[in-house]
């Protein structure tokens, strides 16, 4: 004889734990009602069932049966042909509004699920995120170096906030930096001759969409009439001594010179204890370096 199985929900399970609990007179009826939240009588008409049908009397009649509020197949076929003819780049709460005057009334969330199974519709959960790879570094030093300013207390209580400009280099991390009273123009484009002059040119300045580096505005009639492009005093700078200018296009873009500066500043130092009273807050920086040097370079502001 084979054993008949009876798939159970855990919810099925328990009150069968407790209804066999009845039988073998371990609890009172009103005891195992109060324990599954019904009424005695529910309780009762549930052990007669399970005495006439056995342990599948608990099993929901409905199981396994199509619901009598299920719509017709043929009219989810009408649905989607019609949302497939005009209504295909709609999403569903405005698919389903058009639907209702076509004549063809339902639920926005009966035709989501079909739009979903038609593949019409993807879920939120189901679209596929747009994933930002970290680029590869240059392989040499001077192909690319990136420029960014930071405000911050750098200088803690024995200072005002300052802004630090920093160019780094791509490939090895140097860095070369200033502490600034303001991010201008003008003091970008001394850190960036800085850097120029002692490393020498680069073949590509890689910043953000700041107004310095990219400008908005419209171009002066002067330089239309010339065909010149739209140009920043920084990126005019740049064109001069034949540097490419790269921008960054997404938020994680610009967080990546950001990551970059604050990684190769993680070193940074500030004068010792003895040192603070007599410490002049522009006139130094310090910077830690791959190789464990360490840099001061005397500022003129």
């Amino acid at each position: 004889m084979e054993t008949e199985r009876i798939t159970l929900s855990q919810r099925e399970r328990d009150r069968l734990k407790v209804l066999h609990e009845v039988q073998q007179r371990h609890l009172t009826q009103v005891a195992a009602a109060a324990r599954l939240k019904v009424t005695d009588r529910q309780a009762r008409r549930m052990l007669l069932r399970i005495r006439e049908q056995g342990d599948a009397a608990l099993v929901h009649g409905l199981r396994g049966r199509p619901s009598n509020r299920k719509l017709a197949a043929r009219f989810e076929e009408k649905v989607l042909t019609r949302v497939g003819q005009r209504y295909a780049d709609f999403g569903p709460t405005l698919a389903a509004e058009h639907l209702a005057k076509d004549g063809f009334p339902l639920s926005r969330e009966t035709l989501r699920r079909w739009m979903t199974k038609a593949a019409f519709w993807h879920p939120r959960r189901q679209r596929v995120k747009k994933i930002h790879v970290w680029r590869e570094r240059r392989a040499s030093f001077g192909e690319l170096v990136m420029q960014d300013s930071s405000p911050f207390r750098w200088l803690e209580d024995r200072g005002p906030a300052c802004q630090l400009i920093a160019v780094i280099d791509d490939a090895t991390s140097r860095i070369h930096a200033r502490f600034t009273e303001h991010d201008t123009t003008e003091e970008n484009l001394g850190t960036f001759g800085g850097w120029v002059r002692r490393y020498g040119r680069p073949l590509a300045h890689y910043t953000d969409k700041n107004s310095i580096f990219r400008k908005a505005g419209p171009q002066p009639l002067p330089e239309q009439l010339r065909g010149d492009p739209v140009r920043t005093q920084f990126g005019r700078a740049l064109s001069e001594l034949g540097i490419e200018w790269i921008a960054a296009h997404s938020p994680q873009a610009k967080d990546y010179v950001s990551h970059c500066t604050s990684f190769a500043l993680s070193g940074m130092s500030l004068p010792p204890d003895n040192l603070r009273e007599n410490f002049t807050p522009w006139a130094f920086f310090g910077a830690s370096l791959p190789g464990g040097s360490y840099r001061y370079s005397p500022l003129s502001v």
